[in-house]
């Protein structure tokens, strides 16, 4: 695969793009600058909101409207009249924590982690599951930096890596209730492998992996076989989005946080990518009740 730039938009830290189907854009953030950002593809950035504080992930919701997270809250989003509103605040975790990756699930809850932002590490963060009612409810603990969600096609499989622990868990998942079982580690790949940043599934029930400390894209089949690996024009790559009509269109951000060294070697880190998928994505869930 041949990944290119998408011109003139350099991020800090991009994350958490997702396709909405709806309204034909791409939505994602760049963390460090509190920006949320709307792409359309063959076209490049159309809008953007400044929501003051670092934005950390983001989700579709069944209204249209967007679940957001912010440093330590969550807040639902309206996108057309810029309207927002707060769902739930994090609580009774370290304030050198902060939210990090999110996705919608197959329960039409919201799936969000949290990261220890200091320099020494230490795995006191959790990944919660929050309804429609505002509660934070912790699923995993013991975390370093949650990372990776991820649902198979059926809906029956969810996805998670730790970016500190350097590893990929794989959770049988009830839709219905949100229930998680057991985690399986299928995948324990370091830094020249490329440590697990954002994660995605594929039509065919494959999962994608940001390897952000390696420049690829790392692609495993459910139980962990590595089956292919592809190189961006970055070192940093933080998540991949299949997006577009058929979504067959496979969307990376990436971040800056490099050596004026490697950013000299790699002008295009902090770019957002885009190239042909041979393989469509699985299409993202919408959040109930909002």
């Amino acid at each position: 695969m041949r990944f290119e730039a998408l011109d003139g938009l350099s991020l800090g830290l991009g994350e958490s793009p997702v396709w909405d189907d709806r309204r034909g854009l791409v939505f994602l953030c760049d963390i460090p600058t509190g920006r949320l950002l709307a792409i359309r593809l063959g076209e490049g950035l159309v809008r953007e909101w400044v929501l003051g504080t670092n934005v950390c992930s983001l989700g579709l919701c069944e209204s249209g409207r967007l679940i957001v997270s912010l440093a330590r809250e969550l807040i639902v989003f309206d996108p057309d009249t810029g309207s927002r509103e707060t769902l739930a605040r994090l609580e009774n975790e370290l304030g050198t924590n902060r939210l990090n990756d999110g996705k919608v699930g197959p329960d039409g809850a919201f799936w969000v982690g949290t990261m220890d932002q200091r320099a020494e590490r230490q795995a006191v963060c959790s990944l919660y599951r929050i309804g429609p009612d505002g509660r934070m409810v912790a699923k995993k603990d013991g975390l370093f930096i949650s990372n990776g969600l991820a649902w198979s096609p059926d809906g029956r499989t969810m996805y998670h890596s730790d970016s500190g622990g350097k590893w990929i868990e794989r959770h049988a998942f009830d839709p219905a209730t949100g229930g998680i079982g057991e985690g399986l580690r299928i995948a324990e790949p370091g830094e020249a492998e490329g440590r697990p940043d954002g994660g995605t599934t594929d039509i065919e029930g494959n999962y994608w992996s940001a390897g952000v400390s390696a420049g690829c894209l790392n692609h495993y089949a459910p139980e962990g076989r590595l089956i292919g690996k592809y190189a961006l024009p970055a070192p940093s790559p933080t998540m991949p989005c299949f997006c577009g009509t058929d979504l067959k269109t496979l969307l990376v951000t990436s971040h800056r946080y490099l050596s004026p060294e490697v950013l000299d070697r790699y002008p295009l880190a902090g770019s957002v990518f885009l190239t042909p998928s041979p393989v469509a994505g699985t299409p993202a869930h919408r959040m109930k009740g909002f």
